[in-house]
């Protein structure tokens, strides 16, 4: 049985690594010159990453961090803020695009930390997100949080047609039953989705980061608006933490990724508005909600959301649209051609992430995050 010759091992952030190495080169050094025995040296050196968590982590539990192959990215900068080496694994794949999945280092008893987004492919990282928990379950792991920054599956949450799948149902089941423990999740598409869990979860906001990039730009007579119904709790949290009206798009859905929008209810005219959203697609509701607002007089049109899907043509209708621009987060790495697009700009959820980990790990509070 063969196996493709793309391997992916993931290893320790290059800093910590250096560190080490340069603390267990010096053991001898001290020995040789009459100073404490190479073992009593060794079991003295810290790493830069141990040394940031003494006092800050729990020293009586081990805290690993690992992640899958859809954004290493985002783990690494994770795993700096929270100052722990990322986990070593090796990531390979059968020629017939089966995955195998080995850790190459010991998790007995640890308290693990593994952080995959189900992005595009989404199948392909689901399945893997999966593997790579049961080889956690399998190696003994204290306890598996599974960190999705994006949630899957999450947009078939109900029965709005007659024989269809409730998809966010069946992966947080297939979540459970591969091993996880407790969930941390980013902007679910309906919060009622964590209902779905016979684990706890942890649903983080994106609004933190995003009401403190908008209240440094200090836009003028800005307007929060809601592209749809469904967002008018997640539009008013983020209007009062800006101290800015609400506005209301009413859409009607036709298809699957086809909107038609109907009414604005609220007064845009002379307005920046901002819409908000939790998932850009193909953009074609984003794109469309800015004209209507243009239309109703609106000065200016800003957008943001949390997870920047852009499968499609989205980039293409982004760049080509009358939008200012379209904040989004890291929650999935952006396509590369989005990455020249110069009104799409990116910020880092990767220290709200960190928070949550370390507070989940000392067994406090998450919700205090967004006092």
């Amino acid at each position: 049985m063969s196996e493709q010759d793309t391997t992916a091992v993931l290893s320790p952030v290059s800093g910590q690594t250096e560190d080490a190495e340069s603390g267990s080169q010096s053991a001898p050094a001290t020995a040789a010159s009459g100073g404490p025995s190479q073992a009593a040296q060794a079991g003295q050196v810290k790493t830069a990453a141990e040394r940031k968590r003494s006092g800050k982590l729990s020293e009586s539990k081990r805290i690993k961090i690992f992640c899958g192959s859809s954004n290493p990215k985002l783990c690494e900068e994770i795993c700096k803020f929270v100052g722990v080496p990322l986990g070593e694994t090796r990531l390979q794949r059968f020629s017939d695009g089966e995955v195998h999945f080995q850790l190459l280092e010991n998790v007995r008893g640890a308290d693990v930390f593994l952080v995959q987004p189900t992005c595009y492919p989404v199948d392909q990282h689901l399945v893997e997100l999966l593997i790579m928990m049961d080889a956690l379950k399998r190696a003994s792991a204290g306890r598996i949080t599974v960190v999705m920054p994006y949630y899957g599956y999450a947009r078939q949450d109900r029965k709005d047609r007659p024989r269809v799948a409730i998809t966010s149902k069946l992966v947080a089941d297939l979540l459970t039953t591969a091993g996880a423990n407790r969930a941390l999740l980013v902007d679910l598409h309906a919060a009622q989705i964590q209902g779905f869990f016979n684990i706890p979860v942890d649903h983080l906001f994106a609004s933190p980061v995003l009401v403190s990039y908008f209240r440094d730009l200090e836009l003028p007579n800005l307007t929060v608006v809601s592209p749809d119904a469904g967002g008018v709790e997640r539009a008013r949290f983020f209007a009062k933490k800006l101290e800015v009206p609400l506005a209301i798009v009413d859409k009607r859905r036709t298809d699957i990724n086809v909107t038609e929008v109907m009414n604005v209810i609220g007064d845009v005219r002379g307005r920046t508005c901002l819409i908000l959203d939790d998932i850009i697609d193909t953009a074609g509701t984003l794109v469309k909600t800015a004209d209507a607002l243009l239309d109703q007089g609106a000065e200016k049109v800003y957008a943001c959301a949390t997870h920047a899907v852009l499968s499609g043509p989205a980039v293409e209708r982004i760049a080509e649209s009358r939008l200012e621009q379209v904040v989004v987060t890291n929650t999935i790495p952006l396509r590369e051609d989005a990455l020249r697009v110069p009104k799409i700009k990116v910020l880092s959820i990767a220290g709200l992430l960190g928070r949550a980990i370390e507070s989940i790990h000392m067994e406090t509070s998450v919700s205090t995050l967004f006092n």
